[in-house]
């Protein structure tokens, strides 16, 4: 395991390929290109490229997949205003044991601020198998669902005839996934090569037992799909020097985004404005750290080090510190939806951990064997 010279970016993030000179993808991009680039050019190539799409045959200029949180809310203003587009904003809906309170109040915050949005909701009994399958099978109990919201979208756009789907942040440059890259900065057809979505493979479903008839909505349209409909992705990051997530959080914050209140040791959620729609996300992260090292502290502090707001030393405390936490309020929820004790929690939880860079004491602790910013 080593750590990016530049950030605390570990090279066991997925997809990811450090430079000769040690420097993650993330960080080669953004000290190289991103705070050199001309944005005003950078605008005129986004303006060419709308001119291609705007009322092409739909109502809708573009679609864009919103949750309420701090990106889709930005995107949605920016778009609309700043872009002079009209948007159908997308929102597929966790269900009522998962979703929150907060969840609910920021969609309604985001339609209220003047937008016509899709929302949608999946069938609750294969929502929960597929999130206790996922998480007994995979220990990622997040493996269907995030694969149903990346393919809402297309689906949406598809049956709606919009041919312009506008995204965030390019996974490959601003988070070093490198299977996403596309043939430009701002090109997103290789999203659904993001580990999260594997190509919209939905087939390991029916392989655990899933109807067929019952997993359409999380099935990614294929690339023939795309190419018949004529839809192409842009990545909106790629245009927005200032693109990050407290500049996206501060921003949808004075437009009514409600934050999480609470504290850093139960969620790891340093800014408060990370997956505000649910809290198992939490649970997610946990267990991400346990199997590469790294969670959502370290992509906070990534980010803040590439934009001068903390020092790479400043990042490591916060690492040492939050990385894996979380409340035990938050397991016992996850679990009592799915049905299985606590014991099983950590049961499951334990026969994934990297073994390479976690120890595992007989008191059933588990400490890490790297050092935070050296590595192993």
């Amino acid at each position: 395991m080593k750590y990016c010279k530049k950030c605390l970016q570990p090279d066991t993030r997925p997809g990811t390929q450090f430079n000769l000179d040690g420097i993650c993808p993330a960080c080669d991009y953004y000290f190289n290109v991103h705070i050199k680039a001309d944005f005003d050019e950078r605008f005129k190539i986004l303006e060419e490229q709308l001119k291609i799409y705007k009322n092409n045959g739909s109502h809708f200029d573009c679609i864009i997949g919103v949750s309420g949180g701090k990106d889709s809310t930005r995107q949605a203003i920016w778009v609309r205003d700043k872009l002079g587009l009209n948007p159908l904003l997308v929102c597929l809906s966790y269900p009522p044991e998962q979703i929150t309170r907060r969840g609910t109040e920021n969609i309604s915050n985001l339609i209220n601020l003047g937008f016509d949005t899709v929302i949608t909701s999946l069938k609750p009994v294969t929502w929960k198998s597929s999130v206790k399958n996922g998480f007994l099978k995979y220990l990622n109990w997040a493996k269907s669902c995030e694969q149903a919201l990346f393919s809402s979208v297309p689906q949406i756009a598809i049956k709606y005839g919009i041919k312009l789907i506008l995204w965030g942040e390019n996974p490959a440059l601003q988070l070093g996934d490198l299977n996403t890259a596309g043939k430009t900065g701002y090109d997103g057809s290789n999203l659904r090569q993001m580990n999260t979505i594997k190509g919209g493979n939905v087939e390991w479903m029916i392989d655990d037992g899933f109807k067929k008839s019952d997993i359409f909505p999380y099935r990614y349209p294929s690339m023939e799909e795309f190419n018949k409909a004529g839809i192409q992705i842009l990545y909106l990051g790629w245009f927005w020097k200032d693109w990050s997530i407290i500049n996206n959080g501060t921003f949808s914050s004075s437009y009514g985004l409600e934050l999480r209140e609470d504290s850093f040791e139960n969620t790891g959620d340093l800014w408060g404005c990370f997956s505000l729609d649910e809290d198992w996300v939490t649970l997610n992260q946990m267990i991400k750290y346990y199997k590469f090292g790294f969670g959502r502290v370290n992509d906070y502090c990534n980010e803040g080090i590439r934009h001068g707001l903390i020092t790479r030393e400043e990042g490591i405390k916060l690492i040492e510190k939050y990385e894996g936490q979380i409340s035990q309020k938050y397991i016992i929820d996850f679990c009592e939806y799915i049905d299985i004790t606590l014991s099983e929690f950590w049961d499951n939880v334990k026969k994934v951990l990297n073994k390479d860079l976690f120890v595992l004491k007989p008191n059933g602790e588990i400490k890490r064997k790297f050092k935070v910013g050296l590595g192993l």
